[in-house]
């Protein structure tokens, strides 16, 4: 077990849809008892690359300012990649995730109080498919889903998206977002399913209350902020903010992004403002 300040992490296996997963563990250090609250994160990578450590300083940030109160884990999960299967098979690992979670709250140190569901970029498109999924197939019960920079769009067919495909400089990231769809819906017919683009989907009542974080200069900007609109308009209680500018250039950039401190300041409000579980 490392240490980080007063944040303990744990190395261990969840199950997935079909087989074992690598995930990793973040706790307050040396607080006795069961949290109320756990975290359950999906990183980046557009749905063909990424892994545990591509989002650690993003989940140890995020872990030690949640753990101000002490009542909160944060389970940071790998899922199948569309280089290995295509679609449904990462979210179909996320939803797994989620109930071998619910299923194993004594080995986690959960008290089974609050389950949020999370995830940046291709994560964040997993972590809104897995609210759709738990509300669909009976849970497990979400208390919230933090949505970070979210892929939600694979037609590309945004005005930020479109946008950064004339700009010179950055016409690469919607290049690569064009690539990482291609390898993860290959299927043209998935493309509009809502458990591969929730933006499309016509059902969003009775999901979780949202915390989105959208970026100025992202591409994927207007697409989170379009869902964030989707939501509240079929009655999901639903925070939106837009971080500052950031170049995205490079592929780690969202997560230095959600490093900052006013992301880091979001996410730990929007933890707090949970309902505390009844006396």
């Amino acid at each position: 077990m490392n240490a980080m300040a007063d944040l303990a992490i744990r190395e261990l296996e969840v199950a997935g849809a079909a087989g074992p997963l690598a995930a990793r563990l973040y706790a307050a250090a040396g607080v006795r008892g069961k949290k109320d609250t756990l975290v359950v994160f999906f990183h980046g990578g557009g749905f063909v690359a990424g892994d545990l450590d591509e989002a650690d300083e993003f989940l140890r940030r995020t872990s030690t300012a949640a753990c101000g109160g002490a009542n909160q884990l944060v389970l940071a999960s790998r899922y199948t990649l569309a280089t290995e299967r295509p679609f449904p098979a990462a979210v179909e690992d996320a939803h797994a995730v989620l109930k071998w979670a619910k299923k194993n709250k004594a080995k986690l140190g959960w008290n089974g109080t609050h389950l949020v569901v999370a995830g940046i970029e291709a994560g964040a498109n997993l972590a809104a498919v897995c609210a759709l999924m738990s509300r669909d197939r009976g849970g497990p019960d979400l208390a919230a889903q933090i949505l970070i920079m979210p892929m939600l769009d694979p037609g590309l067919t945004t005005c930020s998206m479109r946008e950064v495909k004339l700009d010179d400089a950055m016409a690469s990231v919607a290049d690569k977002c064009a690539a990482s769809y291609r390898d993860y819906l290959p299927n043209g017919a998935d493309r509009t399913h809502p458990y591969a683009s929730p933006l499309q989907s016509s059902r969003l009542k009775n999901l979780p209350p949202a915390l989105i974080l959208s970026a100025e200069d992202d591409p994927l900007r207007d697409e989170a902020e379009q869902y964030c609109a989707k939501l509240s308009a079929a009655g999901v209680a639903t925070t939106l903010k837009r971080l500052t500018a950031v170049s995205l250039e490079d592929a780690s950039a969202r997560n230095e992004c959600a490093c900052a401190e006013g992301a880091i300041v979001e996410i730990s409000r929007f933890l707090a403002s949970l309902a505390p579980p009844p006396s």
